[in-house]
């Protein structure tokens, strides 16, 4: 990964990390802490805990809600590959 503009670390995002985060956000999902499109404080405060404790990684909000971005426009894309709506005029 690329080092951030602030200076801060770069966080380090292999495939069962995203899943424990993956697994981590359903739970908070369910739980109703988020109640629109985005976790509220008590989710946000969870997922730091919860991850934290199961990953040894300290991850603030904001590395955990670009990984959340990320993963949405992922989603999103992924999605629309698999519509064949590519956005490409032929």
């Amino acid at each position: 990964m690329g080092k951030p503009k602030d200076g801060g670390a770069s966080a380090t995002w292999e495939q069962d990390v995203k899943m424990i985060f993956c697994d981590l956000c359903i739970r908070e999902i369910e739980l109703g802490n988020r109640p629109t499109t985005h976790f509220n404080k008590e989710g946000w405060l969870n997922l730091m805990k919860n991850f934290s404790e199961k990953t040894g990684r300290e991850y603030d909000k904001v590395q955990l809600k670009n990984k959340w971005d990320q993963l949405k426009k992922d989603w999103k894309l992924w999605k629309d590959l698999k519509r064949g709506s590519t956005g490409l005029v032929l």
